[in-house]
């Protein structure tokens, strides 16, 4: 159990976009260890603040543990959940009263984007994607690339090596964004050519002319790639219509393009925790 508070360790998860659930107590009837609007902050590996401990509070923590391991494997756990535990029964301690707990996941990071490339484009794009709830994953082969660049916690930068890519594609998230902008055109290539062989990765944007693009798809063909794998590669990249041709204009346009790509969720006429659901709960009727 950390020390740190439920609401000093939901900031600066938040800011770090990293996954973890907010508990809260939402109800509470008789003999109970924690009043209602006592919260905790569960993550993979650590728990902030407590709901009073014993087995009420580690089935809290199991039940908050699931919905971060099924949220890992692509789930969408986006709506609150709501758990009654009568204290006696279900969890084994004697206090006999009932707890309402409220369940909240966030993911972490709503989309993943890995840019290949540190130059003047991609240091003008990656501060426009700093705000937005995005980890961004930047490779550079060069040794002094982000010599510069005042450390994000949504950032990874990492040393580009020939002799890792493939590798360093395997690691990255599954449904990953990528950009190819390096300052080497066969490395760009062969970072297609690595990125067209990883399924896991959701888009590919390569930056250059349609004339740099056709002179890729002979040796990608040549390398197994079929018509199929080389339409899912977007070059150029950015919006359609914007023709710009400054650093910061280009990225705009790429920045526009990424969110056309990110998921948009299609919502029921009613969601969230259920009517029925919290009277069923507290007993009680809901108040609108």
């Amino acid at each position: 159990m950390s020390a740190e508070t439920w609401h000093s360790a939901l900031h600066h998860l938040q800011a770090d976009a990293a996954p973890h659930v907010l508990i809260s107590v939402v109800g509470a009837e008789g003999s109970t260890p924690r009043e209602p609007g006592a919260k905790m902050v569960v993550t993979a590996d650590a728990c902030h603040d407590t709901l009073g401990g014993g087995r009420f509070e580690y089935q809290a923590i199991t039940c908050a543990r699931d919905m971060l391991a099924a949220s890992a494997r692509g789930e969408q756990i986006t709506t609150p959940r709501l758990e009654a535990f009568p204290l006696g029964g279900r969890s084994g301690q004697c206090c006999g009263g009932h707890v309402s707990l409220l369940f909240e996941c966030f993911a972490g990071a709503e989309q993943h984007i890995v840019v290949f490339g540190a130059g003047h484009v991609a240091q003008a794009l990656v501060p426009l994607l700093t705000p937005l709830p995005w980890r961004i994953h930047w490779f550079d082969s060069r040794a002094d690339a982000f010599a510069a660049l005042a450390p994000s916690p949504r950032i990874d930068c990492r040393r580009l090596d020939e002799n890792t890519i493939a590798k360093d594609i395997e690691e990255l998230p599954h449904g990953v964004h990528a950009l190819v902008m390096t300052h080497d055109h066969t490395q760009d290539r062969r970072l297609v050519d690595a990125l067209l062989n990883h399924p896991g990765v959701a888009s590919i944007g390569l930056i250059g002319s349609q004339s740099k693009w056709a002179s890729f798809q002979r040796p990608l063909r040549e390398a197994g790639h079929d018509a199929t794998a080389l339409a899912r590669v977007r070059c150029p990249i950015g919006i359609p219509g914007a023709g710009g041709k400054r650093p910061y204009e280009i990225a705009l346009a790429i920045a526009a393009e990424l969110l056309t790509l990110a998921p948009t969720e299609t919502h029921a006429p009613q969601r969230g925790v259920m009517p029925a659901t919290w009277r069923h709960v507290t007993g009680q009727g809901v108040c609108l």
